[in-house]
């Protein structure tokens, strides 16, 4: 019986792996909807390219920071317990590979794609597992002295702050480093507007993503005695809150109602396993509003040309639902209880001092050696004609 609920355990991560694995087809459909016809192909190659690099980093270097794990040893070792440390690896692979696929909808159009790749090795194998290991397995003493002083550890089931407000944080950095793209704003103060290009797409790859979500966070249990069918109704239930929200908030645009699902559940995921349902609805609706009120000012007022809007999106959805867990999980308004307002803002404010002076330095670092943007000319150009050479559909054809 125990080699059955071991191997049962390795069938449910893997397939929550592959959900995951899946969200990885969103962001890539949901920045390809989101740039400029001449960015398209771009979009497509880095978010692939990102996971396969990120693959690498986590492998050798991020997840032994993370966890002290290493596989670096013979395959009788690696296949004990049915292999489940492997499958548990892909699993979380996933989680930090969205760290660049998140940057990369804010860096979108006019960043190189070499010191991209550089800088999404640095921060899947150094960034992002230092912060991990902290939150998920309780390195450094960080958690210990929460519980100690507070009463309760940072909650953060599924990666609101882990995984979201980390990369919405680490993708401001880059953005604000990298600059506007050019001709965005004017020197008399005005805005111009760069449309998507596909609303189809854009659309396709929120969907994906949404579907993909549940696996994110439902399969967070990690084994299949600890399921359960309050973080999928939760999700739900934000998803829901945020796609309305964003609707009224965003005046029905196609481009906020497809985002708001987004938000809910990014700010859902730290305490989709302890709020009651309703509670999980009114994360999701202030979530949604968060996003479309900060996208407008950052787009329109403060000049922060973050293309998808993945600070608001993630940085301060994520930075909400870390918060929001201690206030909805609290069994004062219907939560299991077991959390401390105090620790979830600690811990979300480290969170974000982490991808702050992560980010900052790993991009300021390539910014001063090798340069992180494209050239005025090869912008114009757009990415796909620059980088890759082929442009996403053809002008004209060939005939023999």
């Amino acid at each position: 019986m125990e080699q059955v609920k071991t191997t049962t355990d390795v069938l449910f991560i893997l397939l929550g792996a592959v959900m995951v694995l899946a969200m990885h087809a969103g962001f890539a459909f949901l920045e390809l909807g989101t740039v400029r016809k001449k960015n398209q192909v771009n979009a497509l190659v880095k978010i692939l390219v990102d996971f396969s690099v990120s693959t690498l980093a986590y492998f050798f270097v991020g997840y032994g920071i993370a966890y002290g794990v290493h596989f670096m040893n013979d395959a009788t070792t690696l296949t004990q317990h049915s292999g489940y440390e492997l499958v548990k690896f892909f699993f979380l692979l996933t989680f930090a590979a969205a760290i660049p696929a998140i940057v990369s909808g804010g860096i979108a159009e006019r960043a190189r794609f070499f010191p991209q790749m550089a800088a999404t090795g640095l921060l899947v194998g150094l960034v992002y597992p230092f912060f991990e290991g902290i939150v998920w397995n309780d390195n450094y003493g960080v958690q210990a002295w929460l519980q100690t002083t507070f009463g309760a550890k940072f909650h953060d089931f599924a990666g609101s702050v882990v995984v979201h407000a980390v990369g919405g944080w680490i993708g401001l950095a880059a953005v604000l480093l990298l600059g506007a793209r050019r001709g965005r704003y004017g020197r008399d103060g005005g805005v111009a507007a760069h449309p998507p290009s596909n609303i189809p797409f854009l659309a396709l790859g929120a969907w994906i993503l949404v579907v993909g979500w549940f696996g994110f966070n439902v399969m967070s249990a990690q084994k299949l005695e600890s399921v359960t069918g309050l973080v999928a109704l939760n999700s739900l239930m934000a998803m829901v809150g945020g796609t309305l929200a964003a609707l009224i908030a965003g005046r029905n645009d196609p481009g906020f109602v497809h985002n708001g699902p987004l938000a809910g559940l990014v700010a859902v995921c730290a305490g989709s396993d302890i709020m009651h349902p309703v509670g999980a609805l009114v994360v999701g609706v202030v979530a949604g509003a968060l996003f479309v009120r900060l996208f407008t000012l950052t787009q329109n007022r403060w000049k922060i040309d973050d293309v998808l809007g993945v600070w608001p999106l993630h940085g301060l959805c994520g930075a909400w639902g870390g918060i929001a867990a201690g206030i909805f999980g609290s069994k004062a308004l219907g939560g299991l209880g077991g959390v401390n307002i105090a620790s979830q803002c600690i811990g979300t404010l480290g969170g974000i001092a982490v991808a702050m002076m992560g980010g900052g330095l790993i991009y300021g670092a390539l910014r001063a050696t090798i340069g992180i943007r494209l050239s005025a000319e090869e912008e114009f150009e757009g990415a796909d004609l620059t980088i890759h050479k082929i442009s996403a559909t053809a002008d004209t054809e060939t005939h023999w």
